[in-house]
């Protein structure tokens, strides 16, 4: 299994970045996974045309199942999004690329090539923290698929 977490920005605080290495290394117990971090849109820009530059670049990244994070998306339990990618990879899909848009969002374009919108609920987080979280939930999404205890 690979799995892809490709996001607009780059991680500035040191104690994130090591928090997404330390679950990137559970994960590779699992499976392979690649963050791909992309620049932001040019300043000077209105926001739907970042969004429009932003959307494109993620989309060029990504590769199998397309999961869109977004805050009008499905929300999914930590046992929801485990049942999700365990139906996925008996349906044979192999790759799952996570996108991340940058703070204007993502277009209608970019969601439309979704297979899933998903949303950590209405609440609004710092962008490099939500990586890690997103980060943690896939480490709990395999460990549940693999029956251990780390899900409690």
């Amino acid at each position: 299994m690979k799995i892809n977490l490709i996001a607009i920005g780059k991680i500035k605080e040191q104690y994130i970045v090591d928090g997404i290495k330390e679950y990137q290394k559970r994960i590779s117990r699992f499976a392979e996974f690649n963050l791909i971090e992309l620049p932001d849109a040019p300043q000077g820009k209105t926001p739907e045309e970042q969004a429009d530059i932003e959307g494109k670049r993620l989309l060029e990244k990504a590769k199998g199942t397309i999961i869109i994070l977004d805050g009008k998306g499905k929300t999914l339990s930590s046992e929801g999004i485990a049942s999700y990618i365990d139906k996925k990879c008996t349906e044979g899909s192999g790759e799952f690329s996570f996108l991340i848009g940058g703070s204007h969002g993502h277009n209608a374009d970019t969601k439309s090539h979704a297979d899933l919108l998903l949303s950590f609920g209405p609440m609004t987080f710092p962008h490099q923290l939500f990586r890690m979280m997103l980060t943690e939930q896939i480490y709990r999404a395999l460990t549940i698929n693999n029956n251990l205890p780390y899900h409690k």
